[in-house]
């Protein structure tokens, strides 16, 4: 779909939140102040905390002072951002308050003119997305008169298999599909979309691309922050719903998809659900060979003494939740077929960093004499955060008489090539929802997909007692996830 530069609403529900704060406002600012965002606008924001408009907007401020990429230039261009920018305070499970709401945007939408394109935004915690999503549909603000409707729904889409199945049924009695916007942030990162482009823009990558070359792929995100205050929440969550089901099965997509016939939302969305299908499914009896948990304990991160998991605020003393999660995947198709796909994430770890490492199979003869060092296999490093660039690890010799040979690494720096910061996720995430880019979102299939191939383990472990392994935090994890990926030959990269 061509972009449009029409006129269009967005309705932000939970918008007294942090996400609004941190995220979604700063990133509008920025769009607003580089001059890509469609105008003219309206952002309507509402919560149930009472505010007028200024004190709403001048919340927003402090917001995008501290956190937008683009600082204020001056309250001038501010205020004409912040002109656009309104707020209505009310529940969001009262369904008396969608008229209200239908009201204030009507009158917004004819003092400003155009067509009625609305977005809708939740960014509200996930237990009340059913309520707004019927309430919507029951005040007729799901219906498109002069222009599109749209909504963008916050992960997690579910807790689990059953609960995504339940609220898809419900998303899509109110909402098309198409007008379903199911975001993960990590997909509007520049360093994960580079995959795509790192595979389908350049030759020499894509013949090598496949199981006669690959050996093994691992998948990172390592945090060393903690819970950060939110254990009772993480107590209902763990690594495996955080990070893993969404995040991290995403990033496999990417890697392991077919080229598509074009580079639209349908023809990529299709090669990715095609690749959960051919994800080996993860038996009940097979879990403790295919999955591995454990907890951080008391520890060290950057030389401050932290605390256990089990002594953090919100945290049961027996809790059994993960902090550390890793995967080992089996693809079943022709490309892939044999190569374990790797995916480990955990808080606590020794560096925070996240990316994508393809190692290539050793050379199948080694020509040089006898007593020389092994050589290791070269490797792709995509790096998603920070320092975002690609690196590829290869071997060469070191000066000198004696034949010597040791790894050095070809960098690709986002930074030094391109300059400045790359985009924030939500800046390009939100502007594809605007036009009508679909891309970078999760569809329905995929996501019920994705609890479906997770669903055994997390049933495995909710009835399988505790202690978990524990690993200092600090420390790259538990010494078991060595064992764990060394059973196939693997050696964890350590940044």
């Amino acid at each position: 779909m061509a972009p449009s530069d029409e006129a269009f609403s967005l309705v932000i529900f939970g918008a007294s939140g942090d996400l609004t704060h941190r995220k979604l406002v700063p990133a509008l600012w920025t769009l607003f102040a580089s001059r890509t965002l469609p105008e003219p606008f309206t952002i309507l924001c509402t919560a149930r905390t009472p505010m007028s408009d200024d004190a709403f907007r001048a919340k927003l401020k402090e917001g995008v002072k501290e956190f937008a990429r683009f600082k204020l230039p001056n309250d001038q261009v501010w205020q004409r951002f912040a002109a656009n920018v309104f707020y209505l305070p009310g529940d969001p499970t009262a369904p008396e308050f969608y008229g209200v709401l239908r009201q204030r945007l009507e009158e917004l939408e004819r003092a400003r003119g155009g067509p009625r394109s609305r977005l809708y935004y939740l960014s509200t915690p996930p237990s009340l997305y059913a309520d707004i999503v019927v309430n919507l549909g029951k005040a007729g603000l799901n219906e498109e008169e002069s222009g599109w409707t749209r909504i963008i729904i916050e992960k997690p889409f579910g807790h689990d298999l059953s609960s995504a199945q339940e609220l898809n049924r419900l998303v899509t009695k109110v909402f098309r599909e198409e007008q379903v916007y199911r975001i993960d942030h990590y997909l509007g990162k520049e360093t994960v979309q580079n995959v795509l482009a790192l595979r389908f823009a350049n030759g020499i990558f894509e013949p090598l691309w496949n199981r006669n070359h690959v050996a093994e792929v691992q998948c990172t995100v390592a945090e060393t922050v903690g819970v950060e205050g939110r254990g009772g929440y993480y107590e209902e969550s763990g690594a495996l719903r955080d990070m893993i089901q969404n995040h991290l099965l995403q990033i496999v997509c990417l890697v392991a998809m077919e080229p598509p016939v074009t580079f639209d939302a349908d023809a990529v969305r299709d090669e990715k659900s095609k690749v959960m299908k051919a994800v080996r499914p993860i038996e009940p009896d097979a879990v403790e060979a295919s999955a591995l948990r454990a907890q951080y304990g008391p520890g060290f991160v950057n030389n401050r003494q932290v605390p256990g998991y089990r002594q953090e605020k919100g945290v049961k003393p027996e809790s059994t939740t993960e902090t550390y999660a890793a995967l080992r995947l089996l693809i079943d198709n022709w490309r892939w077929a044999g190569v374990p796909f790797y995916l480990q994430t955990g808080k606590r770890l020794a560096k925070r960093v996240s990316e994508i490492v393809i190692r290539f199979h050793r050379t199948p003869h080694m020509i040089f004499r006898r007593g020389l060092v092994s050589v290791d296999p070269n490797l792709l490093v995509i790096r998603i955060q920070p320092d975002e660039g690609i690196s590829l690890i290869v071997e060469a010799k070191e000066p000198g008489p004696d034949l010597k040979i040791s790894p050095v690494t070809l960098d690709f720096k986002y930074h030094e090539v391109f300059g400045g910061e790359p985009p924030e996720a939500y800046e390009r995430l939100l502007l594809d929802a605007i036009h009508g880019d679909a891309t970078l979102y999760a569809r329905g299939d995929w996501i019920e997909q994705a609890w479906r191939l997770t669903q055994p383990i997390l049933d495995h472990w909710a009835t399988t007692p505790g202690p978990l392994p524990e690993y200092e935090a600090g420390s790259w994890g538990p010494t078991e996830a060595d064992a764990f990926i060394a059973r196939n030959g693997g050696k964890w990269r350590r940044p």
